[in-house]
């Protein structure tokens, strides 16, 4: 328990046309306590706990969107921001299972959308060594498709015809590497991949059905 600092790094390949990946540094300043969790922008606190059941507020960056110079088949159209998400989630965690539900909801009314998530994973241990295999679905409701892969009349070109979002659900698999063994801090390298429902990739800003992702982090205590 107590604060912490080190830095992250992630790097996905979007699935818009010619956008193939997107590099996010982010430093890490946070804290860890019996109830409030913080790790640089990802915020939870505990509610409610009942045995292997915790309940929890969260909040956490979206960090989604493009403007105009980011491909040309963004060309004339809006910007869409990165924005803050909060909500609830439930964990359920026992013999090395953990399951996760949660429900976040945009807070800076950028898209005004919400995702719905579930993920089960399960932590095998090779010494000081942790790694967790994974499964997750993810449920956006409409005016979050529409916001990031919608395209409005006054944004149609013929190369760009407009498009409305619809409620999509996508799936994921990944695996976690985490290990205290560096530095005397704790190191985490996970790998996602996502497969996007139909609802967004036939979104004409879109060119592949999956993205990937990476991300590395390290962080000790002070």
């Amino acid at each position: 328990m107590g604060f912490l600092y080190g830095a992250a790094i992630g790097i996905q390949r979007e699935i818009y046309k010619d956008y193939d990946r997107r590099v996010i540094p982010l430093p890490i300043l946070g804290y860890r306590g019996d109830k409030l969790n913080v790790f640089g922008p990802f915020i939870s606190y505990e509610i409610l706990s009942l045995g292997d059941f915790k309940f929890s507020a969260r909040a956490q960056p979206r960090f989604g969107g493009f403007d105009e110079s980011d491909s040309d088949i963004f060309e004339g159209m809006e910007e869409r921001k990165i924005s803050m998400d909060v909500g609830l989630g439930l964990t359920y965690q026992r013999d090395n299972w953990k399951f996760e539900i949660a429900a976040l909801h945009d807070a800076l009314d950028r898209s005004n959308g919400t995702e719905s998530s579930a993920r089960l994973g399960k932590v095998f241990r090779f010494g000081s060594v942790f790694i967790e295999p994974r499964v997750g679905l993810s449920y956006l409701d409409s005016r979050h498709v529409d916001y990031y892969y919608g395209v409005d009349e006054s944004e149609a070109t013929n190369n760009r015809p407009e498009f409305e979002g619809r409620d999509a659900l996508s799936s994921s698999l990944g695996i976690s590497l985490t290990t205290p063994a560096f530095f005397n801090g704790l190191t985490r390298i996970s790998l996602d991949n996502t497969w996007y429902d139909s609802s967004i990739t036939d979104s004409p800003l879109t060119e592949t059905d999956s993205s990937l992702t990476l991300r590395a982090s390290f962080s000790k205590f002070f």
